[in-house]
């Protein structure tokens, strides 16, 4: 039969525990905005990919710059993705601590610092994508 001081333990844990779950559902909407960018620069290089050769040397030098853009979007879905694995490590760390009677707070630390490190590289990367879309969208339509 659990005891009160537990069930305040582990009460203590899921309360401290929220403010990494809502970190983790913010970086899985930034993961599905990510994911369709991606998925809309491939749809467009198979398209031009598609092409016929004489069309295809036309578009030749937006194909390459979907090429860098699909490579930063790639390094920011990576990116995030490890920042969300490295919070539900501390969460896991957050829980292992409690039932084992440990101090996991220099772990947690580290970890939460490398998970914001990858996610701050990671909305770099996002940056950057964008930057080169939004000079891909002037050089064309001037």
């Amino acid at each position: 039969m659990p005891t009160a001081a537990s069930i305040t333990t582990v009460a203590h844990v899921i309360q401290l525990s929220v403010g990494p779950v809502f970190l983790l559902t913010g970086i899985g909407a930034m993961l599905s905005v990510l994911t369709s960018r991606l998925a809309r620069i491939v749809d467009r290089f198979r398209t031009l990919n598609n092409t016929k050769d004489e069309e295809r040397i036309v578009h030749e030098q937006e194909m390459t710059m979907l090429l860098s853009r699909a490579r930063w979007i790639h390094w920011a879905i990576s990116l995030c993705t490890l920042s969300a694995l490295l919070i539900c490590i501390v969460i896991a760390a957050l829980f292992v601590g409690s039932v084992m009677s440990l101090d996991p707070s220099s772990t947690i630390s580290v970890l939460f610092i490398l998970a914001m490190l990858a996610l701050i590289s990671g909305l770099l990367c996002f940056l950057r994508e964008i930057f080169l879309a939004t000079g891909l969208i002037e050089k064309y339509g001037k």
